[in-house]
């Protein structure tokens, strides 16, 4: 009886020790990543790409948008990127912050154009992405629109190799904002 007395003592003391220290860490919040799970999109599963947002609050300015493009939807070069959004979307872009990566290294872009009457963002490549390889676009200092939502953007690409110079689509990123 004499022995688990301390022993009662050490493990109401270890418990509430450990309630503190998990009380007084700070909250972590998880960005906003993935489609998640979409039930009626009116797009295919094969065809929803996967995105990250730094935080995701409407009316913020200074979000991060990670939009990735996997390496099995890339089968021809790539030299432009092109991505559309709805009209409805009210946010805005910093063309000057925009970054097109392939394994973790960043890209020198040609151009980027906002074409704020046709909702598109246009990004054109120095040298052509090669086939198969994972693409990341980074688009920094983004602000979200005021009133959240989702926003489908679709992403299409042009290849330098085609015959034809068409866009192609790849995809599409389905973005919950707020």
């Amino acid at each position: 009886m004499f022995t688990t007395k301390p022993s009662m003592r050490r493990a109401v003391s270890v418990i509430a020790v450990t309630g503190c220290l998990l009380s007084t860490l700070p909250n972590i919040t998880w960005a906003q990543g993935l489609p998640g799970l979409v039930l009626f999109s009116g797009v295919e599963r094969e065809n929803q790409l996967s995105y990250r947002l730094d935080y995701g609050t409407r009316g913020l300015w200074g979000d991060r948008y990670v939009l990735k493009i996997p390496a099995k939807k890339i089968k021809l070069n790539v030299s432009q990127i092109n991505i559309n959004y709805p009209d409805y979307y009210d946010g805005g872009f910093d063309t000057k912050s925009v970054e097109v990566k392939v394994k973790g290294k960043r890209l020198p872009l040609q151009d980027v154009k906002w074409d704020k009457e046709n909702h598109a963002l246009q990004m054109i490549l120095q040298e052509p992405i090669e086939a198969d390889n994972k693409v990341e676009i980074v688009l920094n200092n983004v602000k979200n629109p005021p009133f959240g939502g989702t926003y489908y953007f679709d992403c299409h690409i042009i290849s330098p190799t085609a015959e034809v110079p068409l866009p192609r689509y790849l995809g599409t990123w389905i973005l919950d904002i707020g």
